[in-house]
């Protein structure tokens, strides 16, 4: 696929997005363990958007890569999250 510049860094943004949470677990970030088998391995998207401050609707367009901009501001955060 031929991305521009600001596409690639999106695609970058949603893989970097959906490997993290998939590679964390609850416990990693202060949660209580939870009861049961889960679907996906991880953490769930509205515990990553509750930590994050922000909605699950616009973390998932985050996650695919849609035509979002998050600030810097946010972006350093997750860097050091």
């Amino acid at each position: 696929m031929n991305t521009t510049p600001p596409q690639r860094g999106r695609h970058e943004l949603a893989a970097f997005l959906r490997a993290r949470r998939e590679a964390l677990a609850p416990s990693d970030v202060g949660l209580p363990p939870r009861i049961g088998a889960s679907r996906t391995p991880g953490l769930r998207r509205e515990e990553v958007a509750t930590l994050a401050g922000v909605s699950v609707d616009y973390l998932v367009r985050l996650e695919q890569a849609r035509d979002v901009r998050p600030s810097a501001r946010w972006c350093s955060h997750c860097r050091t999250h």
